[in-house]
C-alpha cells in the first residue's frame, strides 16, 4: 500500500490527472463491504491533506461500521472528463493526530492507503478507450480498447 504522496512520486502525471478529477466535484462514491461481503455505496467527500487522500464519515454511519470491520474500499470520482477510481484500505485517524483535522465530535476521519489508481478516458479521434492503471512499486500500465 502507498500514501497519495507515493503515488505522486511514482506516477506524477497520472496522479495529477486523477487528483484533478477528484477536485472537480465535491461528492464522490465510496464503496465498502457489508458484513455479508456484499457491496455498499455511499456518498463521500475527499480532501488532499499533506501526503494523504482523506475522507470522512458521520458518526454512526453504516460506512464507518463497514470500514471498522473491513477497511478495504474504493472511491469513484464524480464522472465527467475521465473516470477516476482509487482503491485501498481506509485507516481511521484517531488520538492526537485527529486534532489536526478539526472535525466535529464523533466524525470519523480516514486516510486511504492506496493499492491502485485507475483513470479511464476516451480518445474521440481514434475511438479508443484508454485505461491507465497504477499499483505501488509497479509503475503505470496503459491498455487501449475499441
Amino acid at each position: 500500500m502507498a500514501t497519495w504522496d507515493q503515488f505522486e512520486t511514482e506516477a506524477p502525471d497520472l496522479a495529477a490527472r486523477v487528483r484533478q478529477r477528484f477536485e472537480a466535484h465535491k461528492t464522490h462514491v465510496l464503496a465498502t463491504l457489508r458484513a455479508d461481503g456484499s457491496p455498499r455505496v455511499s456518498g463521500s467527500e475527499v480532501e488532499f491533506i499533506g501526503p494523504d487522500l482523506m475522507f470522512g464519515s458521520m458518526p454512526g454511519a453504516m460506512k464507518a461500521h463497514d470500514l471498522r470491520r473491513d477497511p478495504r474500499c474504493a472511491i469513484h470520482a464524480h464522472p465527467a472528463d475521465g473516470d477516476a477510481k482509487v482503491s485501498g484500505a481506509a485507516i481511521e485517524i484517531t488520538g492526537p493526530a485527529k486534532a489536526a483535522y478539526a472535525s466535529p465530535p464523533g466524525v470519523h476521519d480516514y486516510r486511504l492507503d492506496l493499492t491502485e489508481a485507475v483513470l479511464t478516458s476516451v480518445d474521440e479521434a481514434t475511438e479508443l478507450l484508454i485505461i491507465e492503471y497504477w499499483r505501488p512499486g509497479k509503475g503505470v500500465s496503459v491498455t487501449e480498447r475499441r
